[in-house]
């Protein structure tokens, strides 16, 4: 984005090796320790799709191109209900990060004002004395390279913090929160000559204790996916394949898409100690530095439960990008817009992720019949499917989205033509599941 705006960059990338033209051998074998979430599952939501559009249209075609595929909500029904302004962001870009990766490295590569400088590890930062001080440049091995603006956007190990204390910089604020759950995930291929649909079926299945979910993605792969709390004594037993893919198939979900017989791809891959991290380069006496911002994780890491990381950092990116001789004179504006654009974000999905891990700690039942309603109606009424969608996608936030009047009739009406309902999980129960742990 900024060298499609005429600016000269260079980009230091620590690996010495990039995403290429062979998805399968890089998603599938290609080791990346300090990027763990890599071959996790991935759903790009909808930021993601519209700042491609916008920026690099040629990265999204060449996206389709190699596979990636466009679900809008609606499609859950058999048609889409009359089309009202902004439904057409309701989309959902269903691939591996692998295949997104491969798309903006080949246009990188082709940026005559951007260079690429592979294998080559910042070790430290260059500074000018100043109230606050202001960063110059990086050091690279022996060398020195000046710049007008540092862009941080070594993820959430950056080690920028550290070195801007080191240096004498009042502490970059730090809000970090640990989640206590589990993911566990396997990627499998649906076969040329088997079936490949799973019929009318969600992509998400809950019980008191564990969620389930697939991503279909690219090239008739498909992950299925197991969420739990770090404290589950059965977690371990998971990452046995014929055990997590018993488990997997009590979930209607899962065995829906397990159903179709499909070839397993990988061994099962767990991750865990996930946090909620934001790192503000700035504190109540303004920015703590000039001459550097941080971006992407390096800003703000959530756990990837709603896969906002991708749609976060584009955003940011985008925004740094526009207002760039600006930032890089006084930062102050940028910090005013991360806090206002997207910390809200982030302060949701801390709330979120606490009533999650609590839930699936003490397998608490669902007990709130309205907001197990507004849930449910979603997949019947679009009305409600809409707000669903506008949430998911980070377009409004929850209590607007679901706090008109038109929604609130609408859950009214469903519960009346439901007067059975109550709140329920289709997931196995407790005993179901243990029955499966070997031991």
């Amino acid at each position: 984005m900024l060298g499609r705006r005429g600016h000269t960059v260079t980009l230091f990338e620590q690996a010495a090796r990039q995403a290429g033209d062979d998805l399968n051998r890089d998603f599938f074998h290609w080791d990346r320790p300090r990027v763990p979430q890599a071959n996790h599952p991935h759903s790009f939501l909808a930021p993601v799709r519209t700042v491609l559009r916008t920026e690099t249209p040629d990265v999204y075609t060449d996206l389709l191109a190699r596979g990636a595929r466009e679900y809008h909500d609606f499609d859950w029904f058999d048609e889409h209900p009359p089309h009202r302004a902004g439904d057409e962001d309701l989309v959902t870009l269903r691939t591996r990060r692998i295949v997104l990766e491969a798309a903006l490295t080949t246009a990188v590569r082709r940026e005559p004002t951007v260079e690429v400088r592979q294998g080559c590890r910042v070790r430290a930062l260059t500074f000018e004395e100043g109230r606050p001080p202001r960063v110059t440049g990086v050091q690279v091995g022996a060398e020195m390279h000046q710049a007008h603006l540092v862009v941080d956007a070594a993820g959430r190990r950056s080690p920028v913090p550290s070195w801007l204390t080191a240096a004498g910089c009042r502490p970059p604020v730090i809000d970090s929160h640990r989640t206590g759950i589990a993911y566990l995930c396997r990627w499998y291929r649906l076969r040329a000559d088997g079936p490949r649909d799973p019929g009318r079926v969600k992509t998400g299945s809950a019980a008191p204790f564990a969620l389930a979910g697939v991503f279909p993605s690219d090239n008739d792969i498909f992950a299925a996916h197991l969420v739990l709390s770090t404290g589950d004594p059965t977690r371990g037993a998971l990452t046995d394949p014929a055990v997590f893919e018993a488990v997997a198939r009590l979930f209607p979900a899962t065995a829906a898409w397990l159903d179709l017989a499909p070839e397993p791809q990988t061994a099962v891959l767990a991750m865990a100690g996930l946090d909620n991290r934001w790192t503000a380069l700035a504190d109540d006496d303004g920015p703590i530095v000039t001459g550097l911002v941080n971006a992407g994780d390096s800003l703000i890491h959530t756990n990837p439960t709603s896969g906002h990381g991708a749609a976060l950092g584009l955003r940011a990116a985008q925004y740094l990008a526009a207002h760039v001789d600006q930032i890089a004179a006084d930062p102050i504006g940028y910090h005013a817009w991360t806090a206002q654009a997207l910390r809200p974000l982030f302060d949701a999905q801390v709330t979120a992720d606490r009533a999650n891990e609590q839930r699936l700690g003490e397998s608490s039942p669902p007990s709130d019949r309205r907001a197990a309603a507004l849930t449910a109606s979603a997949f019947d009424d679009p009305v409600v499917m809409r707000a669903r969608a506008q949430v998911r996608h980070l377009l409004q936030p929850a209590d607007d989205a679901y706090g008109t009047d038109e929604v609130n009739r609408a859950v009214t009406d469903w519960l009346a033509d439901h007067p059975d309902f109550s709140p329920t999980h289709d997931g196995p129960t407790r005993d179901q599941w243990d029955a499966l742990i070997p031991g």
